[in-house]
């Protein structure tokens, strides 16, 4: 099948929807594997007159004299386009931001949602990764801080590639795999594309309270079946006031996802979006940046579309993989725990990826801890004499590498744990021993620190320890 066989106001329609929900599909990301998935080909065959040649040729084909289409859908300081073979695995991330920040004058905007997906054409299968916007990492150059400031480290820095590209060298660092490509999309675009398709048909599992943009119109939304307008169903994504807190707000955005889905595959709804698709580039392009060009974004849709649903492996960093814990200053925090999410990262990234070294040879917590040699200090902030030095010693035999003991500043009734330089299997293994909860391990990041770990020992492990 030929471009040519398609009239021109066919080719400009195809040429925007393509694009329309292409793009659409970047604002959540599991939607490249499904909306996508499921409708590339109904695209291509729902302009008449159409002959088909070969249902098996590559769709890209009919695209080729498009102007710009290999062009990146950015300008400025962005990360740099790169090629693709069409072959080797391809590692996208997926960033959605708050521009309010910029509005109300606080800034770079924050990336409130970040989702790594890949897609491997020699294996034929997918899969996606969601990161929680409140893991602690190490933003390279700025020390440890939330996942989502990067973006903006990135552009108050005047970093090469902006808040992209910074974004793109963190992620990369905390889980060792190259993602040579990124797509932004801000919260307009993503409230503009629901209500264009009619809203998302939602079953609200539970009560809940959601907060819109804006002042004063919080929203109490009731159990059971509704549609959604782009505002709510926004919010009803984004809300964090549950128990599983970030974990549940997963779960609702890929019920959200799933309902975009079904509305997208709607063919009745075509008609519909025909009608509006050049109103509705206009706004998709205006909300969307990335280094991928409209040819490679498409070529990634039609691989796509080839893999069975089974083969698309979806996974999040949940509460198995971190420690919810507190910062220096007071904040809620999650600390990664390094294997844990190196097991679900490799089950994700297969034989194109290196596994990490870590996961190479078996390991106990133990021998992680003394591999780690991190630094620390024990001090004692109880009345109970002499029990820095007995805590010393009991750690000293486990392979604890103390550094000091003291005293503490002040009494304490329960023991902390407080972390200087990201020692994750120092602090769970201290954890462990010591009975320290999550609610007392804190995260304090210093470079200049002499040590690495701060234990202050309290009345609760002075009444109630397992020494001998």
């Amino acid at each position: 099948m030929k471009w040519s066989s398609f009239s021109r106001r066919d080719r400009r329609i195809l040429t925007i929807l393509l694009f329309v929900f292409l793009i659409s599909a970047s604002v959540t990301g599991y939607l490249v594997f499904t909306t996508v998935k499921d409708t590339v080909a109904a695209w291509i065959t729902s302009f008449q007159p159409i002959k088909v040649e070969n249902e098996e040729k590559n769709p890209v084909s009919l695209l080729e004299n498009i102007p710009n289409i290999n062009d990146p859908l950015q300008e400025g300081n962005q990360p740099s386009p790169r090629g693709w073979d069409g072959n080797t695995r391809v590692n996208v991330l997926l960033m959605g931001l708050d521009y309010r920040d910029w509005a109300t004058n606080e800034g770079p905007p924050r990336t409130d949602t970040m989702i790594l997906f890949t897609l491997d054409p020699q294996t034929q299968t997918a899969g996606i990764l969601s990161i929680p916007r409140d893991l602690w990492v190490e933003i390279p150059g700025n020390g440890y801080h939330k996942i989502n400031q990067a973006y903006t480290f990135g552009e108050i820095n005047n970093y090469g590639g902006g808040g992209p590209e910074l974004s793109l060298a963190t992620v990369e660092q905390f889980l060792d795999i190259s993602i040579p490509y990124y797509i932004q999309v801000d919260f307009g675009t993503f409230v503009r594309f629901i209500d264009e398709i009619g809203g998302a048909k939602l079953n609200v599992p539970d009560k809940i309270v959601v907060d819109p943009l804006g002042d004063n119109n919080t929203v109490v939304l009731q159990p059971g079946k509704q549609t959604l307008p782009g505002e709510i169903a926004l919010a009803y994504a984004r809300a964090r006031n549950t128990p599983g807190a970030d974990f549940d707000r997963a779960k609702r955005q890929q019920q959200v996802i799933m309902a975009i889905r079904e509305r997208v595959l709607d063919f009745e709804l075509l008609p519909t979006l025909i009608s509006k698709a050049p109103a509705l580039y206009n706004d998709l392009a205006n909300g969307v940046k990335s280094n991928l060009s409209l040819y490679q974004i498409i070529q990634i849709a039609w691989i796509a579309q080839q893999i069975p649903e089974e083969k698309i492996l979806r996974r999040s960093i949940g509460p198995d993989q971190v420690v919810i814990t507190t910062s220096w200053d007071g904040m809620s925090i999650l600390a990664p725990i390094p294997d844990e999410i190196y097991k679900i990262r490799d089950e994700i990234f297969t034989e194109t990826q290196a596994p990490s070294p870590t996961l190479s040879v078996e390991m106990s917590d133990k021998e992680r801890m003394v591999a780690e040699d991190a630094r620390v200090s024990v001090k004692n902030g109880t009345l109970t004499a002499g029990l820095a030095a007995q805590t010393n010693q009991y750690l000293v035999d486990y392979g604890v590498n103390v550094v000091e003991v003291d005293n503490a500043d002040q009494f304490a009734d329960y023991t902390t744990l407080t972390d200087y330089s990201g020692k994750p299997y120092t602090l769970s293994f201290l954890s462990q021993v010591l009975s320290v909860p999550p609610q007392h391990i804190f995260q304090r990041y210093d470079p200049d620190s002499p040590i690495d770990v701060l234990v202050i020992l309290g009345r609760d492990w002075a009444e109630n320890n397992t020494m001998p």
